[in-house]
């Protein structure tokens, strides 16, 4: 599955970077028909309101293109409002959770990430199946992209972009201390790292304060030291968590924080400040989502970006990823308009998706029909990245259910606060969760 995802998205890459034209953007190609919902609605003369909930905040890289999405599908809609809140990441995977519990609370349509994460509310019977809303739309969504949102057969969200934890580099900091590429072994970028320190400058900022930041450096140390399947079994719960060769990864990671690797200010910060941080020059690397492209494309320095280095080669390769399809949205069951919610998803996670991959906060889970002559250099160099590898493992906290997520989070906090080394983290984890 993982390399039918990898050959979607190469295809999807290939006809964008092709520089297509004449389409046009998500929600004006999505294709209302006359015999849709929302087409109906508006010609009944009834006015049609749906909630949505996002995390798209005024802060987040993907604002823009809700903005410019819901405009367009309200413009193509008049009969069809869209109210819509954003939260914060963190606080809203709380709310999303306890509104679970009583769904009537839940908005119409609602932002979440695929995996277990969203398998939880569906098998709950929260989610509202979209197989029927999504059959005009099938030759613009590869059903390859819904695999990590379907479950017992049937597609439960619209897939908005395709994204992978990347490595983002200032090249002007590293030029500095010697440095002309990314470093692409563990070697190569200790050597870089020490050098960066010796000249007083700081390597990688981490957002202690948002546990998933920590996630993005972790998990792909781990996967680059056990391989991608052995960590996907892990979130699965095919495999324990009992492994010595985790816990070598988790010391490294210590150790990386030990010798001055990361700013000891990190652990107080949130991820927009850790972000800004490295695109004002203070830090050399950014570890995070390939959300991030378009403004570290545009920062004032010169950027690249690669993958975290192999720990162990005879597990693991460079080009295993951590990421696939995953921010999506849903309709909510008990939705007074699921019909009508469920052809707006669509129109609006393509739309989304078509100004989010222009702007370089996401690679296309679409097809993109529409000029891509422009696209970030930043993107094009995640998406040859993407396409090139040979195995992918779903973000942790998405990939397990919410419970043993939140322990897994839990001690992932523990190990960047160096409460607790490999041992304590391989022990906690089997305990808990095998």
């Amino acid at each position: 599955m993982k390399k039918l995802i990898a050959l979607a998205l190469a295809f999807c890459m290939i006809f964008a970077l092709a520089g297509c034209s004449g389409g046009s953007s998500g929600a004006a190609s999505g294709g209302s028909s006359e015999g849709s919902a929302a087409g109906t609605a508006a010609k009944d003369g009834e006015e049609v309101t749906l909630t949505m909930w996002c995390i798209a905040t005024e802060s987040d890289a993907n604002r823009p293109a809700y903005e410019k999405a819901i405009a367009e599908y309200e413009a193509n809609h008049p009969g069809v409002k869209i109210e819509w809140e954003a939260f914060e990441n963190e606080s809203y995977k709380t709310k999303i959770k306890a509104a679970m519990s009583d769904p009537d609370t839940l908005p119409d349509i609602f932002f979440t990430w695929s995996g277990a994460f969203l398998g939880d509310f569906a098998r709950a019977g929260n989610v509202y199946a979209l197989d029927e809303a999504y059959k005009p739309f099938a030759d613009k969504l590869p059903e390859v992209m819904l695999s990590n949102s379907t479950y017992d057969g049937k597609h439960y969200a619209v897939p908005l972009t395709y994204n992978i934890v990347a490595m983002f580099a200032n090249m002007d900091m590293l030029k500095e201390v010697g440095w002309d590429h990314v470093p692409a072994t563990y070697e190569e970028l200790t050597a870089c790292c020490d050098a960066l320190v010796a000249a007083g400058k700081i390597p990688f900022g981490c957002a202690g304060k948002e546990t998933w930041c920590v996630t993005e450096y972790l998990e792909p140390m781990i996967e680059k030291t056990i391989g991608y399947q052995d960590l996907n079994d892990i979130f699965a719960g095919k495999k324990t968590w009992n492994d010595p060769a985790i816990a070598t990864a988790v010391d490294s990671l210590q150790e990386m924080i030990n010798k001055g690797y990361f700013d000891p200010a990190g652990i107080a910060l949130g991820n927009d400040e850790v972000k800004a941080n490295f695109l004002a020059g203070q830090t050399a690397f950014y570890q995070n989502g390939s959300w991030n492209c378009g403004e570290v494309n545009d920062a004032s320095f010169n950027a690249s970006v690669g993958l975290f280095s192999v720990m162990d080669a005879n597990k693991a390769t460079y080009s295993q990823v951590i990421g696939g399809p995953s921010d999506s949205l849903a309709v909510a069951a008990s939705s007074k308009h699921a019909d009508v919610a469920a052809q707006a998803a669509f129109e609006l996670g393509q739309a989304i998706c078509h100004y989010a991959y222009l702007a370089g906060s996401g690679l296309p889970a679409w097809t993109p029909d529409y000029d891509t002559s422009e696209v970030k250099p930043l993107v094009a160099a995640v998406a040859d990245i993407v396409a090139a590898s040979d195995g992918m493992v779903l973000f942790g906290d998405t990939a397990m259910s919410a419970d043993p997520a939140n322990t897994y989070l839990s001690y992932v906090a523990q190990v960047y606060g160096c409460e607790i080394d490999g041992a304590g983290f391989i022990a906690g984890l089997s305990k808990d969760l095998q």
